[in-house]
């Protein structure tokens, strides 16, 4: 039998806290969690999604493959983690955290470029990380520090059971909703329907800051002016293909966060009621 010692351990393969039963003790690995292969694909995301805000004022087809290229990874390191068994809760959040940055990140871009419309491109930031942090707050809160936020019971909404238990739904939501944005910002240097200073006015007439607007602090022969010629001369079909074909996902997309934070409000306060109810409040007063 083993037996207790000052530190609360045994000397056996059991430990015993506070008068409670001997539970098994688990030893700690020693495995780098942060060298593991998703988390490892998760830091290659941040890289190419970093070089992407570097070329996105100046240089859109550069910028989009890189951005593309780092929201694909997005699903390989899923993969990965099934494949080596390495999930973890460090690479469930790397992921999460990737995700809302570079979707802020094109969305800050986007109001700038667009200023009318920043208010629209504001509220969908606001949208993204209030639905992601209360959800996962109810979830740790109510369902456990074990629970993911990927465990949705289908009986408290069928909709966000099947947006996070299904890959293939998981996946497709989130890639095109994505690729909406990207093709927004496509559409900045290319169509002069949503950029009127693609039309080629007067150079007089070009405001700082506007895609048509050349760099004048830069030589003419230089990256950065030959690649706004270019992007003057980008052709807008496959923009405008890409966001008519996302519309709807995306649409989608920010109808699933109004639903996590509606859910999530209401699984907080089921969890305040019964605390209360456990604390006899409201209390009487004499």
């Amino acid at each position: 039998m083993a037996t207790r010692t000052r530190s609360g351990k045994t000397n056996g393969s059991l430990r015993e806290v506070d008068g409670q039963h001997p539970t098994p003790e688990v030893k700690q690995t020693d495995e780098n969690i942060f060298l593991f292969v998703p988390n490892l694909i998760g830091y290659a995301r941040v890289v190419l999604a970093v070089i992407s805000l570097y070329y996105m004022p100046l240089h859109p087809r550069r910028c989009s493959f890189l951005y593309s290229i780092s929201c694909l990874l997005d699903a390989l390191d899923g993969a990965a983690a099934r494949k080596y068994q390495q999930s973890t809760r460090f690479g469930a959040v790397l992921d999460m955290v990737t995700d809302r940055c570079t979707t802020t990140c094109l969305l800050v871009f986007l109001s700038t470029a667009k200023p009318r419309f920043s208010i629209i491109f504001q509220l969908l930031i606001s949208l993204d990380f209030t639905s992601h942090y209360m959800h996962m707050y109810a979830t740790l809160a109510m369902g456990g520090s074990d629970s993911s936020h990927k465990q949705i019971d289908a009986k408290r909404s069928w909709i966000m059971h099947l947006y996070y238990s299904n890959r293939n739904v998981l996946f497709v939501c989130c890639a095109l909703n994505e690729l909406f944005f990207i093709g927004l910002y496509l559409l900045c240097f290319s169509s002069p329907l949503i950029t009127p200073s693609l039309l080629q006015p007067v150079p007089g007439s070009l405001q700082p800051g506007s895609p048509a607007a050349p760099d004048t602090t830069t030589s003419p022969w230089s990256a950065a002016a030959m690649e706004m010629a270019r992007a003057n001369k980008m052709d807008s079909s496959i923009p405008w293909i890409i966001c008519a074909v996302s519309t709807p996902v995306m649409l989608f997309k920010q109808f699933v966060n109004v639903l996590q934070i509606v859910k999530a409000s209401k699984w907080l306060a089921e969890g305040d009621r019964k605390e209360r109810a456990k604390l006899g409040l409201p209390k009487k007063s004499l």
